[in-house]
């Protein structure tokens, strides 16, 4: 059988489940490109961040938070606030940390929802294949094995079809979210990193 046969044995829910997977694909590689442009090595940042801020040369450190990685931005917005007391900086801080956060979980909901509803759609497709091939055997269709046997076959398509789109979902959208929490914990290391150089300044 060729694809469009597959396609047309499972009729209407097959599309669906395909629209899914292939919008699920399309975010699980825009994360990743995205994912490894806004990732940055803590250590040399927090190296170069502190001596220029430790040499009292601020405007040094702007070349060294060019960049666009989330861990730049969060040390960007200590440095725009630097003259901001102990307290204001860590508002400052931790609302920075929460929308990093917010941009890197973007469309990881999307995942999640279509990584559980894709096998239901699956199970839905099946049972209508199966009530049609019965109402059609009802209406006096011809009732042997084979008819029996072909019905049932076609009408699991879509039952292996959501499990195939499902499962390789779970497993990116586990990876991702993996990735998302060492960040967070990078970030919420990189904030403490600045509190600690902010108040010794002070």
């Amino acid at each position: 059988m060729t694809f469009m046969d597959y396609m047309s044995a499972g009729g209407a829910v097959m599309w669906i489940i395909l629209g899914l997977s292939v919008i699920a694909v399309t975010f699980i590689i825009e994360r990743l490109i995205f994912f490894a442009g806004a990732s940055a090595d803590p250590a040399s940042l927090e190296r170069e961040f502190a001596r220029a801020v430790e040499s009292g040369d601020a405007g040094g450190a702007n070349p060294v938070l060019s960049g666009h990685s989330s861990l730049h931005r969060l040390f960007k917005a200590a440095l725009d606030n630097r003259a901001r007391d102990g307290e204001r900086m860590r508002v400052i801080l931790d609302g920075c940390v929460r929308h990093e956060l917010y941009r890197w979980e973007k469309n990881l909901a999307f995942l999640e929802i279509t990584a559980k509803v894709s096998p239901l759609l699956g199970l839905l497709g099946t049972v209508l294949g199966m009530v049609e091939m019965f109402r059609t055997l009802n209406m006096g269709g011809s009732v042997n094995a084979e008819a029996v046997t072909g019905g049932i076959w076609k009408a699991l398509f879509t039952t292996v079809a959501g499990l195939m789109v499902a499962i390789p979902i779970i497993i990116a959208h586990g990876v991702l979210a993996g990735r998302i929490t060492r960040e967070e914990e990078t970030l919420r290391k990189g904030a403490d990193f600045i509190m600690a150089r902010h108040t010794g300044k002070g």
